[in-house]
């Protein structure tokens, strides 16, 4: 029958209204639901240069893959960053904020730094005797005096090689981050270490998989002979390895064959040991980790 009258719609929409209230009220479902836990959420702030940071870094995959439900994962981390023009641009004005940020019952901030602090890189390079340490300790303090808990990085090596044994350039600026951190008690996720083992373990060949786009035929050849070489090594000549350390970007790393930056099968390999270094080094994040 065809509801013809304004006051019959309304009869009708009641009737069904009524009749779901009705079936809400007889399921034990909904008539007997327990009290609600609130939620415990933690927050995992990543802080450092374009190894870490999106496009280029471990970071992404990281927080997509490694993190459960329960843990916010933002990662803050810029290309051509160092400890000092990461905290002179104001980019540590946005840890800070969200260090402070109500609601997390417990934050950690993950700090990695060193391929842009190193010599020749204006407006990036520290001094590492004294200002790349200092610069460190200031950002433990910092993190402790937000009430945030602070794990420091070492620098994820370069993955450049001479005869076939990878070139340690970054060495001294994993030193001096581990000495901080002994120095101060400060969890340490030693990346260096780990992924220097694992990449001389793959050799120059194979290690090529870890960047984001193919290397060049010409550079695969220089690889298979134990030496990684720059995009046009001059016919005829020596292989040399090229200093990716020069040849960094500031800013926005483009996609592009390096020794450095990461591709996605090389951000998925160096999350899945970051994390699983960061469960050894600070037990009570596991069981916000996934393997």
């Amino acid at each position: 029958m065809l509801l013809r009258c304004p006051f019959q719609v309304a009869a009708a929409l009641l009737a069904i209204v009524l009749c779901h209230a009705a079936d809400a009220a007889t399921d034990p479902a909904v008539a007997d639901r327990p009290a609600a836990t609130p939620i415990r959420a933690s927050k995992i702030v990543l802080v450092g240069d374009s190894t870490t940071a999106v496009q280029g870094g471990w970071g992404p995959a990281f927080c997509a893959e490694h993190v459960t439900s329960f843990a916010a994962c933002l990662n803050l981390a810029r290309g051509g960053r160092s400890t000092y023009n990461y905290r002179a641009e104001g980019s540590w004005d946005l840890v800070e904020a969200e260090m402070r940020t109500p609601g997390y019952v417990r934050t950690w901030v993950l700090i990695q730094f060193g391929h842009n602090d190193q010599p020749g890189k204006p407006g990036r390079s520290t001094d590492l005797a004294h200002e790349f340490p200092e610069n460190l300790r200031r950002y433990v303090a910092q993190v402790r005096a937000a009430g945030a808990e602070p794990v420091l990085l070492t620098p994820l090596t370069r993955r450049q090689f001479t005869n076939g044994e990878l070139i340690d350039d970054l060495a001294p600026w994993a030193d001096a981050v581990r000495r901080v951190a002994t120095e101060l008690n400060v969890p340490l996720v030693d990346l260096h270490a780990r992924s220097r083992m694992l990449v001389q373990a793959m050799g120059p060949v194979a290690a090529m998989r870890m960047a984001q786009l193919p290397a060049a035929p010409e550079q695969v050849v220089a690889a298979l002979a134990g030496t990684t070489v720059g995009a046009a090594p001059t016919p005829g000549a020596p292989a040399a390895a090229q200093n990716n350390a020069l040849t960094e970007p500031m800013g926005q790393a483009k996609r592009a064959f390096d020794y450095t930056h990461l591709g996605d099968e090389g951000a998925q390999t160096f999350a899945t040991l970051v994390a699983d270094e960061l469960a050894r080094a600070v037990p009570s994040m596991r069981p916000l980790l996934l393997p």
